[in-house]
């Protein structure tokens, strides 16, 4: 079965490609004109274009009975433009497979944690969304829009919560800050947080395509092994090897740090790792999830301790001279 996959050479698409192709999937990755595809893995065939291109989009699809929709942005300035591509380019792709007359055609969206919004006590797929910011909020429009599909296509959907593991680079700041000798401590209650390992993440996904009981459905993919900030950067402190001294920071300072990260990235077009879309996740209460269906209905778990996960990581910056 050839199955397509947009956002490939991104962070968790590069997992799911070569997931994919151990299974014996043959793989078709949509990448931009300007887009590195040597990151993929031999024998996948490229297909360039953009994922708000519907004829680009329309090419990609063609003879794939099977489509991951993986591609979107993570950081941007406007709420707009984060509806118009996360959310945009989902309703684009999913009329692009009607188009192409594959009735049966599965469609697999990567939702998010943040489209449920924070939670200490850990959101269940049934619940109502409650995004807190602009990115959580254009996932969950995306979401809605794969449901809207949902009585012509085979539709499955999988929010993931943080994914850490190698070539990540929404952590990469926590490690760097440690790396220079600094462990962040936001002042106020312990925030819980779920989180899993890019690999586990994308055998989760293979089963979302590959799953009968996954039609129809919204799993959380999550390790059951929960953590928080500050005992996330003790083990990328272990990992690093090295001790680093304990910064206490007090809400209202992160938050005014991050509006003048959000400033200085504005007017310089540079965007620094700061910004206010981070600092309210790091004020939230907690950012969990239960884990319950996805073990339930698809035999779905995702057993890479948290240890082993920062390791990977650091070795992977490290290698790569970004540490």
């Amino acid at each position: 079965m050839t199955a397509l996959v947009t956002g490939a050479s991104g962070f968790l698409g590069r997992a799911l490609v070569r997931e994919l192709l151990a299974g014996g999937h043959r793989v078709r990755a949509l990448i931009r004109e300007s887009g590195d595809a040597s990151v993929l893995d031999r024998g996948v065939e490229v297909v360039r274009g953009d994922a708000m291109d519907p004829v680009a989009l329309r090419r990609a699809v063609e003879g794939c009975p099977l489509v991951y929709h993986l591609a979107g942005v993570r950081r941007a300035s406007d709420r707009e433009a984060f509806l118009s591509v996360n959310a945009g380019s989902t309703r684009l792709l999913l009329a692009a497979c009607l188009a192409g007359g594959a009735a049966r055609q599965r469609f697999v969206l990567a939702g998010s944690l943040a489209s449920m919004g924070p939670s200490r006590h850990g959101k269940r797929e049934e619940e109502a969304f409650a995004p807190a910011e602009w990115y959580g909020e254009s996932k969950a429009e995306a979401e809605r829009i794969a449901r809207s599909f949902a009585d012509r296509l085979p539709v499955a959907v999988g929010r993931p919560p943080r994914i850490i593991g190698p070539g990540d680079r929404e952590n990469l700041f926590f490690f760097r800050i440690v790396a220079r000798g600094i462990a962040l401590r936001i002042l106020g209650p312990e925030r819980p947080l779920s989180w899993i390992d890019v690999d586990d993440c994308a055998r989760g996904f293979v089963l979302l395509g590959e799953r009968p009981e996954a039609v129809g459905e919204t799993f959380f993919l999550a390790s059951r092994e929960r953590t928080a900030f500050e005992q996330l950067q003790r083990e990328v402190a272990r990992a690093l090897g090295v001790r680093p001294r304990t910064l206490p920071v007090p809400p209202a300072v992160l938050t005014g740090l991050a509006w003048a990260a959000d400033a200085v990235s504005n007017t310089s077009g540079h965007r620094l790792p700061l910004n206010r879309k981070l600092a309210r996740q790091l004020l939230a209460p907690g950012w969990t999830c239960c884990t319950d269906k996805a073990q339930r209905l698809l035999g779905f778990s995702a057993p890479t301790p948290l240890a082993e996960s920062v390791a990977r990581a650091a070795r992977y910056y490290r290698e790569h001279g970004l540490v």
